[in-house]
């Protein structure tokens, strides 16, 4: 193959890379859902400051209780690092992860690219003992959600 061929059909290939991958910028299309704040009196939330950071992002659905899956460790023994893991076979469009014992309820939301798996795993924060929401967009139009309580031995944002 010769050279100015090979770097045209790169070119080309180049080219239609953004039609396949493309990616809200959800703090600057939804920026209350970054506003939503949790209050936790240092044993239990107080406010659901998840709950209306879903409501922000999403609207007003219905969360069906199927079909996602979160894992992360019964007890966490620094909570500056909790693995986390979120799974699901539901074809996705979006997917949101929230937690309820840090300020800000919202952790982070990201696109799911056409014909990717939602298969994730990240560590987060948490400063003390709570639950973790993850919330799947079908592509079907529903919202799936499964949730996480596990206990913090030592305080992500303390120590």
């Amino acid at each position: 193959m010769k050279r100015r061929s090979f770097l045209g059909m790169g070119l080309a290939m180049l080219a239609s890379i953004p039609a396949a991958l493309s990616a809200v910028d959800f703090r600057k299309e939804k920026p209350k859902v970054w506003e939503e704040k949790n209050v936790y009196d240092g044993k239990k939330p107080t406010e659901k400051g998840v709950e209306a950071a879903i409501k922000d992002l999403f609207g007003d659905v219905k969360l069906e209780e199927k079909g996602v899956t979160v894992k992360a460790p019964d007890t966490a023994s620094n909570g500056g690092a909790v693995p986390v893991k979120v799974k699901s076979d539901i074809e996705a469009k979006t997917v949101a992860l929230f937690q309820d014992v840090n300020p800000e309820a919202t952790v982070g939301v990201w696109t799911v690219a056409e014909g990717q798996p939602v298969d994730y795993e990240f560590k987060i924060k948490m400063k003390a003992s709570g639950t973790i929401t993850a919330v799947v967009e079908g592509k079907d139009g529903k919202f799936y959600v499964g949730k996480k309580s596990l206990n913090v031995a030592l305080g992500g944002c303390e120590g």
